[in-house]
């Protein structure tokens, strides 16, 4: 039997030997914005093979204005850079799978309370800082209603990805990704109900695209033409009025026109009247639409916990890879067990040959049995 979940796929100079991908998490578990041994150990026990094919950090801002809580990271500074590479350095030392970073800002949505801690705004006794948006919105009653964004410094922020993506090659990462979903900045620009500007980055659907479009222009003209380079979108805002699937395809035209190498297929989190109709891959007919449409690879994320649902994701062409979160802080090692399941091959840490299945023959007699 041959998986078609693992079967290699190539992205510009990067061939990856499955299509498990374990999903950027925020940990809400830096110092200043910077990494300790928490993320060794988190980004560590996934980069073993067990977890997939690549690793994402998770979302790290390009600014301090743009972390969500205060114990977000970021990569804007000499000390953060460093301490990613020790940590980075540290996978690719022990470890097989590729590593990926994602880089965004929070506009409306920072200043908070990390998600333990309640996720409420930041009070003025808790260190809040003022909030920025493509509008004076607020992103909910009892949020900071944040500051509209000038030309100028909407350029600054494009700048500002642009030279974190610089210190994620030096770093070493392999993939770079633009974060343009879950109601953070670059989705508050692209969706109208966030976004009541009148300049030429509101108003039109080409207007508000084009702080998306702008920023991954920039941050692709300043990463190795050998990488490539993703973006997460919210495909729809679940909201009447709000960013719809047929914007999010036009959008991911654009961006593969720009050099874009795949769409990682997210929806929601921008406005609080949302209605997601949460069901076992409930946002994978999104990635299937955009793959279609725009002849793009795709990930589909979202309620994916089985080999089985995996698998036929992939198969059934519905998606070029599979995206996990919640599922693999579940089960770490849980492309060894489905490669096991599925007849396929997973990869394995040097260091962590001794658990593999033909280490253990009789404990895996199908696996004899197909040999």
């Amino acid at each position: 039997m041959t998986s078609a979940l693992f079967s290699p796929i190539t992205l510009r100079g990067l061939t990856l030997p499955n299509r498990l991908v374990v999903s950027p998490m925020c940990q809400y578990n830096s110092t200043d914005g910077t990494a300790n041994d928490w993320h060794l150990m988190h980004l560590g026990q996934f980069s073993l093979g067990g977890s997939g094919a690549l690793v994402m950090t998770e979302s790290t801002h390009v600014n301090k204005v743009g972390r969500i809580t205060p114990k977000c990271a970021t990569m804007d500074t000499d000390e953060n850079e460093a301490a990613m590479k020790r940590v980075i350095d540290f996978c690719r030392q022990y470890g097989v799978a590729k590593q990926g970073l994602q880089l965004g800002h929070a506009g409306r949505k920072g200043s908070t309370l990390p998600p333990a801690l309640g996720g409420k705004p930041l009070t003025a006794e808790q260190g809040a800082w003022e909030t920025v948006a493509p509008s004076a919105l607020p992103y909910d009653e009892g949020w900071h209603t944040p500051r509209a964004l000038t030309v100028d410094e909407i350029r600054q922020i494009t700048a500002d990805f642009v030279g974190s993506v610089k210190r994620a090659e030096r770093i070493g990462y392999d993939v770079v990704e633009m974060h343009a979903g879950h109601g953070y900045l670059i989705h508050q620009f692209l969706s109208p109900l966030s976004n009541t500007r009148t300049d030429q980055y509101g108003g039109s659907l080409e207007n508000r695209m084009r702080f998306a479009l702008e920023t991954f222009a920039a941050m692709r003209a300043a990463w190795p033409a050998d990488k490539p380079m993703g973006v997460r979108v919210s495909a729809t805002d679940w909201v009447e009025g709000g960013w719809s699937a047929e914007d999010t395809v036009v959008l991911a035209r654009e961006l593969k026109a720009l050099g874009c190498d795949y769409i990682d297929a997210s929806t929601a989190a921008l406005d609080p009247r949302q209605k997601i109709p949460l069901s076992a891959g409930y946002q994978v007919p999104f990635a299937e639409q955009i793959r279609r449409e725009v002849e793009i690879p795709t990930m589909a994320v979202g309620l994916i916990g089985t080999a089985a649902q995996a698998e036929d994701i992939i198969a059934s062409g519905k998606a070029d890879f599979v995206v996990m979160a919640r599922g693999a802080m579940w089960d770490p090692r849980f492309a060894w067990h489905a490669a096991e399941e599925l007849g396929g091959e997973a990869q394995y840490a040097p260091r962590t040959m001794p658990c593999h299945p033909s280490m253990r023959p009789w404990l895996f007699p199908n696996r004899q049995k197909a040999n």
